[in-house]
């Protein structure tokens, strides 16, 4: 038995509903639908050194696993294999000192083997750097060097511009939006706010009650369908 259009269309509208509900505690997620949005942006204080909030508007980019460019605001960042990558594992591009083009963020391979790396943080500005410890030939003594990996890109769209969420917190961009992309603290980007974590955009409880009514809407096409099929069957069974 197949389905008609109309139970097909209920049934979409039940998978967005439960991603939106599967997103609502995701740090930096926006919804499928604007009216489970959530009303205030609030970000909370953590002691991660790798976690930020990105400026209203901006977003951080990332790449998938095919290698599309995708963007999030979900700034709880980690180092991983020496890689600057988000929650879900993926690379958080940027680009080092002097260098415009955007690329993996990597900490120095040789201090990540010799545990060398201390104080990984990222600053207002977007920089990821740390303090490596060496040995001082002269002196003898143990010293901290600053390192500087790079800086955490950041990206702005047209006003206007809906991205597409995937189900997690990463969006794709429309074939017609191109964003300018930017250091923050440069070319009018604000700063970051380091050492906070942003909230999902996702009202918990609209979107459970907007998932409730695609589920209700949909028991209702069924069962119209089901009343359709008795009432032909029984005009058949009237014509034999």
């Amino acid at each position: 038995m197949f389905l008609n259009p109309n139970l097909t269309s209920a049934l979409d509208r039940i998978a967005e509903r439960a991603a939106d509900v599967r997103r609502a505690y995701t740090p930096g997620a926006v919804p499928t639908h604007d009216d489970v949005a959530s009303p205030g942006i609030i970000s909370d204080f953590t002691l991660d050194p790798l976690a930020v909030v990105a400026p209203e508007g901006c977003y951080f980019v990332s790449r998938d696993g095919d290698g599309k460019r995708v963007y999030t605001r979900d700034g709880a960042f980690s180092v991983r294999d020496g890689r600057l990558v988000n929650a879900e594992g993926q690379p958080i591009l940027g680009s080092k000192t002097g260098d415009a083009a955007l690329g993996d963020l990597h900490i120095d391979p040789i201090d990540d083997v010799l545990a060398r790396v201390r104080d990984l943080a990222i600053g207002r500005d977007g920089t990821l750097s740390y303090r490596r410890e060496y040995l001082d030939p002269r002196s003898g003594n143990r010293e901290l060097q600053r390192v500087v990996v790079g800086t955490v890109a950041l990206a702005r769209f047209p006003a206007g511009t809906r991205l597409n969420a995937r189900d997690g917190s990463a969006c794709t961009a429309p074939a017609n939006a191109a964003p300018l992309i930017s250091r923050p603290e440069e070319n009018g980007f604000p700063p970051l706010e380091p050492m906070r974590r942003e909230r999902g955009r996702i009202d918990v409880d609209a979107s459970l009650v907007r998932l409730k009514e695609a589920y209700l809407a949909f028991d209702a096409l069924q069962a119209a369908e089901a009343a359709k099929g008795h009432l032909g069957k029984t005009a058949m069974d009237l014509l034999k």
